[in-house]
C-alpha cells in the first residue's frame, strides 16, 4: 500500500455480481484520490449481512480476481469481520468512501478515519442497479 499514489481511497463491500452501478461507483471512488483500495467481505462476512442463504453467489477469491481486473482498482484485499474498522485502523487511507445509501455520520469507520485526519464521504449510487434485484430477475426468468 505504501507504493500506491496518494491520496489513497478505500472502499469496501461484497461486490458479488458486478454491474454498471458497481463500476460507476468504483470509478467515482477512484476519482477521489490517486489510487483505490477495495476491501471485500469474505464469504463468511458476506453471509452475515443477511442478503440470502446462498449469497454471495461468487466466492471471495473469484470476486477478488474480477475486482482486481478493473482499471479503477489499485489493490484488493478482504476482511472477515462485520465491518472493516480493524483493516482501516491498520491501513489508514486518506479517504474512506461508501455508497450513498449509508449515513456516514453513523459509521464507526467515519469516526476512525476522521480521527486520524482523513475524510469520509458517500458517493451516490446509480439508480436502478442492485445485485439483489438482478439476482431476483435472473431467478424469475429461469
Amino acid at each position: 500500500m505504501a507504493a500506491l499514489p496518494g491520496p489513497v481511497v478505500f472502499t469496501n463491500g461484497v461486490f458479488d455480481v458486478l454491474h454498471r452501478g458497481h463500476v460507476t461507483y468504483l470509478a467515482n471512488a477512484r476519482a477521489q484520490g490517486g489510487s483505490l483500495v477495495v476491501a471485500l467481505n469474505t464469504d463468511a462476512s458476506a453471509r452475515r449481512l443477511g442478503k440470502g442463504p446462498d449469497r454471495p453467489l461468487n466466492a471471495e477469491q473469484d470476486r477478488a480476481v474480477v475486482m482486481a481486473a478493473l482499471e479503477s482498482v489499485s489493490l484488493v484485499t478482504w476482511f472477515d469481520e462485520d465491518t472493516p474498522v480493524q483493516l482501516l485502523s491498520e491501513l489508514k487511507p486518506q479517504v474512506y468512501v461508501k455508497g450513498g445509501d449509508y449515513d456516514m455520520r453513523k459509521l464507526a469507520e467515519t469516526a476512525l478515519v476522521e480521527g486520524y485526519g482523513g475524510r469520509a464521504l458517500a458517493i451516490p449510487f446509480v439508480d436502478g442497479y442492485s445485485t439483489t434485484n438482478l439476482v431476483q430477475r435472473i431467478r424469475s426468468a429461469g
